[in-house]
């Protein structure tokens, strides 16, 4: 859900400084030697295809990672629960390489889910809450059939904020019930953003090959752009919600969080719907010359009440013209911050719909299979459930309708028609452009648990309200800390979003690993 938590701090405008970072030593604990870190799922299968690693090997590595980092070290607190089935699995992947029966792309590479994706693995799906804790999915999301069926191995799962953070206007990224808080592994004391904080920290740190996140507004590009990640979140019907516990049937999708493009692409590939028009192999759209000739709009609206953000990205857009693209600056969203109230109505009303529908499914006895006794829960168990923010969200939705009252259309109608053709269609049909461009988020804030999380801009929500692809991609650092560079199109653009994106990493070299650092330099 929409959580656009950044901190606005002092940041260099050169060019040069978007690919500088200043790192505060890690401890010698977490300094030692990884022999999977920063290695990419490209990598991971031409290894497995050469006889450098097994498949057992690779969990082995994981989980001993995951030991040193998440559980102990620097905690984490990223991976909310083990697949005890993956070291069998990965067993079973091995023997089936030996006989030459790759499943495909995927075949024995361990990643982690989000915990509000269904997998048949005997761990439950919970969203963070304590609510669900006991409930186990008989079958996979439609999504993790995919994945298991190219030949991952279900790791695990990651801690998210809690119902996707959909609970409270005053939540804190990265919390939940059942998981706790999540770190950010650039500064232990900055906030991981969300609402997939644990597919992000957990894959920059890597815990996993790569990971699943979800996003309805901003939950898979913002924590991407925080954790020096490369995200997608695809167009809306591209890869199955089915499986995926809900907010909003209009917003919600999966999307694969990777730490290069190349990886990304193969993810995306594996993931989409068969029975979509788009499904295709992303990967053909890998172009290291891709930003020439390309025509960027240059949104600059979303940062410039913040002048060091704006310079930030001023820096941005020189090393995109140096790349070659035709650039327009600025190219501005005629409805440019119009969308937010809206968007509030129909997610309130579609997350009351969705999850009624899905609460359903839980067995006769569970602690909640309405919104109106989640609410409850919630309030029967304060202590462990709201300690720190409440659930003013769930209870604005379980007062609405349903999704045949005027208000609902109305607000739903407003979300198309502001976002789509008076907006994202708009802007690139007057300017010809192939993708609007600006910086996905400013520095990670930091974890308090008292204030919530500060809102100081980003630039998720027109593409999330259109449902159209939105990709970000590693644009610097600055005191550590990561910022990324969007790229959000016309729906179906996914293979102009992953070619714009990989010309961007491929110039840029701008990711760097994290340091697991206290704070950040002062």
């Amino acid at each position: 859900m929409k959580r656009r938590s950044f901190l606005a701090t002092a940041i260099t405008a050169a060019a040069a400084s978007q690919t500088s970072c200043q790192y505060v030593p890690a401890s010698a604990a977490t300094r030692a030697d990884f022999e999977l870190d920063e290695v990419s799922v490209a990598d991971l299968a031409s290894g497995l295809q050469k006889g450098k690693w097994t498949s057992e090997r690779l969990v082995q590595l994981y989980l001993a990672r995951i030991d040193a980092i998440d559980r102990s070290g620097p905690k984490l607190g990223a991976v909310l629960a083990l697949n005890p089935d993956a070291a069998a699995i990965a067993s079973q992947l091995d023997q089936e390489r030996k006989a030459n029966r790759l499943r495909g792309a995927l075949h024995g590479i361990p990643i982690l889910v989000k915990d509000n994706i269904e997998t048949r693995d005997p761990i439950s799906t919970t969203a963070g809450s304590l609510a669900l804790s006991d409930w186990r999915s008989p079958q996979d999301a439609s999504v993790a059939s995919r994945l298991r069926d190219a030949g991952a191995i279900i790791l695990g799962k990651t801690n998210l904020s809690e119902w996707a953070n959909f609970r409270s206007t005053h939540a804190t990224s990265g919390w939940s019930g059942r998981g706790g808080q999540t770190k950010n592994p650039y500064a232990l004391d900055r906030n991981p953003s969300g609402s997939s904080s644990g597919s992000g920290a957990a894959t920059a740190a890597s815990l996993c090959a790569a990971s699943i996140g979800s996003e309805t507004d901003g939950s898979v590009t913002a924590p991407s752009s925080i954790n020096a990640l490369v995200g997608i979140k695809p167009t809306v019907g591209l890869v199955s919600r089915n499986g995926i516990i809900p907010i909003s049937a209009s917003q919600d999708t999966a999307g694969p969080m990777a730490r290069t493009v190349r990886d990304l692409a193969i993810l995306l590939s594996v993931m989409a719907d068969p029975e979509s028009k788009a499904a295709t192999d992303y990967t053909r759209f890998l172009d290291p010359h891709g930003l020439r000739g390309a025509r960027l709009g240059i949104a600059r609206k979303f940062f410039e009440s913040n002048a060091p953000l704006d310079a930030f990205l001023s820096g941005c857009v020189d090393a995109l013209k140096k790349a070659g693209a035709e650039v327009i600056d600025p190219a501005d969203l005629a409805t440019h911050g119009q969308m937010d109230a809206p968007e509030g109505e129909v997610l309130s009303y579609e997350f009351k719909d969705g999850i009624n529908r899905y609460l359903t499914r839980l067995p006769s006895g569970s602690p909640a299979r309405t919104l109106e006794e989640l609410i409850a829960y919630n309030e029967k168990n304060r202590d462990r459930e709201m300690p720190f923010f409440g659930q003013e969200l769930f209870i604005k939705a379980q007062a609405k309708g349903p999704l045949t009252d005027a208000a609902y259309l109305k607000a739903r109608a407003d979300c198309v028609r502001l976002s789509r053709q008076d907006g994202i269609d708009a802007l690139l049909a007057g300017h010809k452009l192939d993708a609007i461009v600006s910086l996905t988020s400013g520095p990670a804030c930091l974890t308090d648990h008292v204030n919530g999380d500060q809102d100081t801009g980003g630039c998720t929500t027109p593409a999330a309200v259109a449902g159209y692809p939105h990709i970000t991609v590693p644009a610097g650092f600055y005191g550590g800390l990561p910022i990324g560079l969007s790229f959000f199109g016309a729906a179906g653009s996914e293979p102009t979003m992953i070619k714009l994106a990989y010309a961007w990493e491929q110039q840029m070299n701008a990711r760097r690993k994290p340091g697991f650092a206290p704070s950040v330099a002062s």
